[in-house]
């Protein structure tokens, strides 16, 4: 466009941004010096606070990162892997750099099936199968009882990868209720979004102390910058500041659900720091109220597949981001509907 957005709400970043605390340990950093290869202080942390080892963690630059080293050890030539489509397209990218060979289900009623991708994985031999838990980018959500229950259809020796990077905006439950060194999954978490921190690059992941010593021997040892080690620990440690982000983000969905109700469109119910909104039509209708929105300054995206591209997706914002939002969603749409 040749100048800012304004109003930014397609990254599903946290606008309200990181706990303080997380500021002030990044900007006291000896930031010329290279980060701990370990990220020993980072993951005894993180092992803390989900009540395991830190031989059960693995840190990487980001969830993205930790899929790029997953996929490279578990992924080659003409390997199966499974997925749903339309789903988080970077877990894709990573398995066709490395010759896999994808598989997709589709979702239902707006949902990942996890009974469907279990079964393709046996059907196919898979080496993975991904879902994440809420999903991006419909926002919906299974409780991790039903995840749990599923997971006995999980064909021996596949490993399910979880995502489960908007968990921190789910409600109570979302989370998968097993012990942090079942060798049948590996669960990813992230400081990007409810943490307030997407350009550290901050993910981690919990698996079997066996998986993570696989992730050892091929992480980039020094990808971890020390301001972001620094500034993670002490994000995790101050959990009243994400217990306020979490109010905001709620407030932030019932306010675009409530745009869109206002325009005569259907919010779907979202578990993350984002609102899908069913526009109503197919997805050419979609993204021509998108690229509306984009010409009127609003960043937003879409889901890539139908029949999920019927809808936009709207990231948390601020009052006056959303404002902005209210403002020129209906000029869009008139828009899309003349076109």
């Amino acid at each position: 466009m040749g100048r800012p957005f304004d109003a930014r709400l397609g990254a599903n970043e946290n606008v309200f941004g990181p706990s303080p605390a997380a500021i002030a340990a990044m900007a006291a950093t000896d930031q010329w010096m290279y980060g701990d290869p370990e990220s020993h202080d980072l993951r005894m942390a993180l092992a803390a606070y989900h009540d395991t080892t830190m031989d059960h963690i693995i840190v990487g630059e980001g969830i993205d990162g930790l899929l790029g080293y997953l996929v490279r050890l578990f992924v080659t030539t003409g390997d199966a892997v499974v997925t749903s489509d339309g789903a988080y397209p970077t877990f894709n990218y990573h398995v066709a750099g490395f010759g896999g060979t994808l598989h997709k289900v589709p979702y239902r009623a707006d949902h990942e099936d996890p009974q469907a991708l279990f079964a393709k994985a046996a059907e196919v031999d898979a080496k993975l199968v991904y879902l994440a838990n809420p999903d991006n980018p419909m926002g919906s959500w299974h409780s991790g009882d039903t995840l749990a229950r599923a997971m006995e259809s999980l064909p021996s020796g596949c490993p399910f990868v979880l995502d489960e990077a908007y968990v921190d905006t789910a409600p109570q439950g979302t989370a998968l209720p097993v012990p942090p060194g079942d060798p049948r999954v590996i669960r990813m978490r992230t400081f990007s979004k409810a943490y307030g921190m997407a350009g550290a690059r901050v993910g981690y992941a919990i698996a079997a102390p066996e998986l993570i010593t696989a992730f050892h021997k091929v992480r980039n040892h020094f990808g971890m910058n020390r301001a972001a080690q620094a500034g993670a620990v002490a994000a995790l440690q101050d959990q009243v500041w994400l217990t306020q982000i979490q109010q905001k983000v709620a407030i932030a969905r019932d306010r675009i659900a409530q745009i869109a109700r206002d325009n005569g469109l259907e919010p779907l119910p979202s578990a993350a720091n984002f609102v899908a909104i069913d526009c109503g039509e197919d997805g050419r209708f979609a993204k021509a109220v998108l690229d509306g929105l984009v010409a009127r300054g609003i960043f937003v995206r879409m889901p890539f597949a139908a029949p999920q591209n019927r809808c936009i997706r709207i990231s948390c914002g601020t009052h006056a981001q959303l404002d902005a939002f209210a403002a020129a969603l209906p000029l869009a749409l008139a828009e899309a509907k003349k076109g």
